[in-house]
């Protein structure tokens, strides 16, 4: 699949415009003047043009009716209906050429918003803070969707052309650029990519290629029937582009339950098996996360290198849940699945990956959710107390730092930077950032007014005590008041915070990930009195174990832990509050 089907492919004396629009009766693509495409089979449209260079802006006209973009546009210049720009990958020189990646066990993730990062929102203004990730222990940058999306800013989920970097955030050599100064730094990139549903505003393909979508519908609009060759290949296409042209280090896949097929989720499959072809032929490491609410352990296997229809890992939404639920006490919406016990429920993730392996979620009104996950490797799991989704889906955007005891939160990172799951923190996380990071976008219109009103309907109930404090998704103040604290990383009780990080990651980097493939789930479990036990069984045949008294008061240890101690103090008779040991042995 490496070679393109979707977009304009320069030629020696110009370029080959192609359309697959089945629905259209004509088809002309517009340059200096309209040059009319040949229908071919399966609903295929094409030209060669002559002249046509690198730089050169085109739009298609369908039916004599309507001029849209190219769906598989490299670049819009001017925002989602402008005119898509023919952009030449070959032309630009990485310095970074000899850069194969890192293996699986070495990944530490920071999740970041590109338009939030730094005050001037762009790609190349990311640059300067790589050297803050890679002393602080970070390995890889994750990048929210980049997918051209309508208006100047967005989470990127709201993206309507996959194979254009948003023009909000620099050119596409401004994005190469970032990746191949992260890889001069031994750090990788991934990118977050959304293949359950277009955005709502700027996607034309229903008037020409409605065999896109299904009947179903998603929380987002209507779903993609990837049982259509032609769309499947849109997609996997898509994912390649990415990792070849881009040379992203991996993708994580939003959502991938809300891809509607009836059984079971072949595109997924067939994504992951075109990846390993790419991976396999370059040589590289290329990893693949998965989203998936519904904690399909089956579609997980951490050690296939490379890809070959399994996914390295699952964002686990179950060890966050429950250890929002014991720092904070929250217990509305999904919540209330973790609120029983939330610390045997942080055992279990530690003990067998996901909480609901096949149990009834209350949350989802009794139906079973997930399967069971002990037997996957703990690197298919990717652990976090704080992502996008779990800050920004709050009433304020409000971080867990502004609402956790400071002691707790450090208990929570020191587990989770130091278990063998793969740990992810979201940015300005590592110094305990209380900058918020709230739901914001740039529609106007029906639209806007439709989101706006949407969200407060949303946040009617337990969020309703809030009342008009909660911030408007529309106007621009709300997403600048999410633009990263940096000068509070170098200001107590930032700087502390940081540190602590970094000598967790210190540790991680030398102690654990050594020895972390191959590693196997062992025991966990927890006592009413705060008492957290678990431990593992590395790779080199040792024993990783874990002691924790997850409580405000002192508790009575029955015999003191086994091994060397690579965090913590050492302990006879009773733990501390929030105190947590860690041991090889």
């Amino acid at each position: 699949m490496n070679e393109r089907q979707f977009g304009p492919r320069l030629t020696a004396d110009g370029a080959s415009f192609r359309l697959w629009a089945p629905a259209a009766r004509r088809v002309d693509v517009l340059l200096d003047k309209p040059y009319a495409l040949r229908r071919g089979d399966d609903g295929w449209f094409s030209a060669d043009v002559a002249g046509v260079k690198a730089g050169a802006h085109y739009k298609f006209r369908i039916d004599d009716d309507i001029d849209v973009p190219d769906p598989a546009s490299a670049f819009q210049p001017e925002d989602v209906s402008g005119p898509s720009e023919v952009i030449d990958h070959a032309t630009y020189r990485w310095r970074s050429e000899n850069w194969r990646g890192r293996p699986w066990p070495e990944t530490v993730i920071l999740e970041s918003h590109v338009g939030t990062f730094k005050r001037d929102g762009t790609y190349r203004a990311m640059i300067d803070r790589l050297d803050h990730l890679k002393t602080t222990g970070i390995t890889a940058l994750e990048l929210m969707p980049l997918a051209d999306f309508a208006g100047q800013r967005n989470w990127g989920y709201d993206g309507v052309l996959w194979y254009a970097p948003d023009s909000a955030y620099g050119r596409p050599d401004d994005l190469k650029t970032l990746i191949d100064e992260a890889h001069l730094r031994g750090l990788m990139v991934f990118l977050d990519v959304v293949y359950n549903h277009f955005g709502p505003e700027g996607n034309y393909l229903g008037r020409y290629a409605p065999s896109f979508f299904t009947d179903a519908q998603t929380p987002w609009g209507s779903a993609i029937d990837y049982r259509v060759r032609q769309v499947r290949d849109f997609a996997i296409e898509n994912a390649l582009y990415w990792l070849r042209d881009y040379r992203f280090d991996g993708l994580r896949l939003d959502a991938v339950h809300a891809i509607a097929e009836p059984g079971e989720v072949p595109m997924l499959g067939d994504l992951s098996r075109a990846v390993g072809k790419l991976a396999d032929a370059t040589g590289r490491y290329i990893h693949l996360m998965l989203e998936n609410d519904d904690n399909a352990a089956h579609l997980l296997d951490a050690g296939q290198n490379p890809p070959s229809g399994k996914y390295r890992a699952q964002w686990n939404d179950d060890y966050h849940h429950a250890w929002h639920v014991l720092l904070t006490g929250e217990a509305h919406g999904y919540y209330r699945d973790y609120q029983h016990s939330p610390l045997r429920d942080i055992a279990r993730t530690l003990g067998s990956g996901f909480v609901y392996q096949g149990e009834a979620s209350a949350h989802r009104d009794g139906q079973p959710r997930g399967e069971p996950s002990g037997k996957l490797a703990p690197l298919a799991f990717v652990s976090f107390l704080q992502n996008h989704d779990q800050i920004g889906n709050r009433a304020l955007g409000d971080r867990l730092e502004a609402n956790a005891n400071p002691r707790a939160m450090e208990a929570a990172l020191t587990i989770t930077l130091l278990a063998p799951m793969v740990p992810m923190l979201f940015m300005g996380e590592e110094w305990g950032s209380k900058a918020p990071f709230p739901f914001f976008c740039d529609f106007h219109g029906d639209l806007a007014k439709a989101v706006r009103e949407g969200r407060r309907r949303e946040f009617a109930g337990a969020y309703a005590k809030y009342g008009d404090e909660i911030p408007d998704p529309l106007e621009i103040s709300t997403m600048q008041s999410a633009v990263l604290d940096w000068p509070s990383r170098e200001q107590s009780p930032g700087r502390e915070r940081l540190a602590l990080v970094q000598k967790l990651l210190s540790i991680r980097q030398r102690e654990v990930i050594p020895r972390l493939a191959g590693a196997v789930f062992g025991r966990a479990h927890a006592e009413d009195s705060g008492l957290l036990a678990a431990d593992w069984r590395l790779g080199d045949g040792s024993t990783l174990s874990l002691t924790a008294n997850l409580s405000n008061g002192d508790t009575p240890l029955a015999a003191a832990p086994k091994g060397t101690l690579i965090w913590g103090s050492e302990l006879t008779g009773s733990m501390p509050p929030w105190a947590v040991s860690w041991r090889i042995g």
